[in-house]
């Protein structure tokens, strides 16, 4: 059996806002005693930004995509150097988050091509012929009431929709469209990220059978550098409302739940942005496939 390190937290939801403390414990097991030159744990926060190669060229993109942006780097000793007794050692320690001057800490993402992460690390340093010993899990970000990234509301923010042939902005292989009509009504294109994105559509008419209806979440981020900036749309999930021919005339509802991380507060800085959309997506029996997106707003409140 070798030496094991463990990091405990005491908030089982490894949930926190800026400025919350911490807390936890670091376990070391070890069947032995041994010497250490000191144990430490260090918070760390970035945004991690890469370039879409498709956008500025891939050498351009592989090297702006190695430059994240800090937002918290904290380390705190636990133990001086001296001798670890053997069995099981259990260390408590707390560490306010508090991030850098005129640098919030953004909420927990995890995107494409932009990353905002937090860490927790554990190094228990050894002597010259033994290695060292690391431990490091992930903890999440999210605004609190007061945070100055949360001042600005969700307000309901209501739409109604109609798609018809004539009116389609986007077909895939450029393809005609058949005949068809789609209404609908989106409760909130401005949404709190913990309640659900509802809202129903009718199809009103349609020359060919329709064989699925889907609604799909995408991430629209933009990442700038010198050198220019790439704006990507991808998908984050996509859910099916109708499947087969879909009856005419009768309300389908739309119901959506945001994914943990995968979303989080519509966010607009100098170097990157991180923007949400909604599209509906409209497949006939052929195969042939239409969209409308609708821009979304995201809020932690």
């Amino acid at each position: 059996m070798s030496a094991s390190i463990d990091i405990r937290l005491n908030r089982q939801t490894k949930t926190y806002n800026e400025n919350d403390i911490i807390q936890g414990t670091v376990i070391i097991s070890t069947p032995t005693s041994f010497k250490h030159n000191g144990i430490i744990i260090t918070v760390d926060g970035s945004v991690q930004l890469h370039l879409s190669g498709k956008s500025v060229g891939v050498f351009e993109a592989f090297y702006n995509s190695t430059k994240p942006v800090t937002l918290i780097n904290q380390t705190i000793e636990l133990a001086k150097p001296g001798q670890m007794p053997s069995l099981k050692t259990e260390i408590p320690f707390q560490v306010q988050l508090k991030g850098r001057p005129n640098k919030p800490l953004y909420e927990t993402y995890h995107g494409v091509f932009v990353n905002i992460q937090y860490f927790l690390r554990v190094d228990v340093k050894r002597t010259f012929l033994s290695k060292d010993m690391s431990k490091q899990i992930e903890f999440n970000i999210e605004y609190g009431p007061e945070h100055d990234l949360a001042a600005e509301k969700a307000i309901t923010k209501p739409a109604a929709f109609e798609v018809t042939s004539e009116s389609i902005k986007t077909i895939q292989n450029k393809i005609d469209v058949p005949k068809f009509k789609i209404t609908g009504n989106l409760d909130s294109l401005c949404c709190v990220i913990t309640k659900p994105f509802s809202g129903e559509l009718v199809v009103e008419e349609s020359e060919l059978p329709i064989k699925s209806i889907e609604v799909q979440l995408l991430r629209v981020e933009t990442c700038g550098c010198a050198e220019g900036f790439s704006r990507d749309s991808t998908e984050i999930q996509n859910i099916q409302i109708g499947d087969g021919n879909v009856a005419r005339k009768i309300p389908v509802p739309i119901w959506m739940l945001f994914p943990r991380t995968f979303t989080c507060p519509t966010l607009l800085t100098v170097n990157f942005k991180i923007e949400f959309e909604i599209s509906i997506v409209l497949v006939f029996e052929d195969d042939r496939m239409i969209s409308e997106n609708f821009p979304l707003r995201l809020s932690r409140y």
